[in-house]
């Protein structure tokens, strides 16, 4: 009988053993305890990763707080709480919206440094143009988004974003190595990104796809190595990027999904946890991926069309599975039909993109089988 976690722990270990990562990180945990917890290569379990994009679900558990307290409300158009917000037609842009990625400003430029001053992020806003009609497509806001979102936590709380998911979040899972922004000095377990592999050729692109012409830029949505490894610079790191600049261990990102499982000490109301973690508002095709996005208000859903793994959650997890991937091949989910949650980091972004997609849909299986 094969051993689920020796296949797994075996599947992370290979592109490290190959050379082609510097180093890893996994964990699963199953009923609020991480049961399984392993690094490879130059990382201990208590090295800290950029999470990327894994970052979002973090931010977004804040705003659902807001949610239910009243402070903020779907509906509600983001210029009613962040004037600055309203203009070139954005005066329209609900929060529901945001949190679905269907705002129509998904390459909205806001970047170093000006990122890390409030008062170049108001300006940055009201610069910022729609690049389709709200609410009529869905394009993925890699940073753009969850920049509104701190600032409507900012808004409504008083209080400098960071330290409010800090509070709000953070803490109460007792996450203890999660963090968003962390000062350069206390930064010493922080692995730096750094790219490795070749690029897939024009031909092998061609044969994936099916389609002349196509460049990984079309398939990334244009984000670039160049940018994942400016993300983990130091200065970067504390900004604490809201839409991907998170650093964990990938212990307390398994925690964190627990929690949204578990949801104890009811950090989060129960009929909005159930919304948020299981019911999908937004049915509109990815245009990089062509299958359903399959996103509630700050996740995405597994989804029982057969295209999970195309979601980054392979195979074999339940229908109800939810979570966000990041970039570089940053896994994170929860399946509330077994209980389990996993997370696997690296600090390495493999330049041939395909052997990174074709990694995750493998370690999220083998992850996923741990449950039997």
């Amino acid at each position: 009988m094969p051993d689920p976690v020796a296949e797994l722990l075996s599947r992370a270990r290979r592109e490290v053993d190959e050379g082609l990562l510097p180093a890893c990180q996994l964990a699963v945990a199953r009923h609020g305890e991480i049961v399984v917890e392993e690094a490879f290569g130059d990382a201990t379990t208590d090295s800290r990763f950029l999470i990327f994009s894994a970052t979002k679900p973090v931010v977004a558990a804040c705003v659902w707080q807001l949610l239910a307290e009243g402070s903020l409300d779907v509906h509600q158009r983001v210029a009613d709480v962040v004037p600055e917000f309203a203009t070139n037609g954005k005066e329209v842009v609900t929060l529901e919206q945001v949190l679905l990625h269907t705002s129509g400003f998904p390459y909205a430029p806001l970047g170093p440094p000006a990122w890390a001053d409030r008062g170049s992020r108001l300006a940055a806003f009201a610069r910022w143009r729609l690049n389709w009609e709200p609410g009529t497509r869905f394009e993925y806001h890699a940073t753009s988004a969850h920049w509104v979102l701190a600032e409507l936590i900012e808004r409504v709380e008083g209080e400098d974003f960071r330290s409010v998911v800090q509070r709000r979040v953070v803490e109460p899972l007792g996450l203890a190595h999660l963090r968003l922004g962390v000062a350069p000095e206390d930064q010493g377990d922080v692995l730096r990104v750094v790219t490795t592999g070749e690029p897939p050729s024009p031909a092998e692109v061609e044969a994936v796809t099916g389609i002349a012409g196509v460049t990984l830029g079309d398939l990334t949505g244009g984000l670039t190595d160049d940018l994942f490894v400016t993300l983990s610079e130091p200065d970067n790191v504390a900004v604490g990027v809201p839409g991907g600049g998170a650093v964990s261990t990938a212990g307390d990102v398994a925690r964190f999904y627990q929690g949204l499982l578990d949801n104890p000490g009811g950090r989060w109301d129960p009929a909005l946890l159930a919304d948020v973690t299981g019911v999908v508002r937004n049915t509109f095709p990815d245009p990089m991926l062509g299958v359903p996005a399959n996103r509630t208000l700050g996740l995405v859903v597994a989804g029982d069309d057969g295209k999970a793994a195309m979601r980054g959650m392979g195979h074999v997890v339940s229908p109800r599975a939810f979570g966000h991937n990041g970039a570089g091949g940053q896994i994170a989910w929860a399946d509330p039909d077994t209980g389990l949650s996993f997370c696997y980091l690296t600090n390495g972004i493999d330049a041939h993109l395909f052997r990174q997609w074709r990694r995750g849909p493998s370690l999220s299986n083998r992850a996923a089988a741990c449950a039997k």
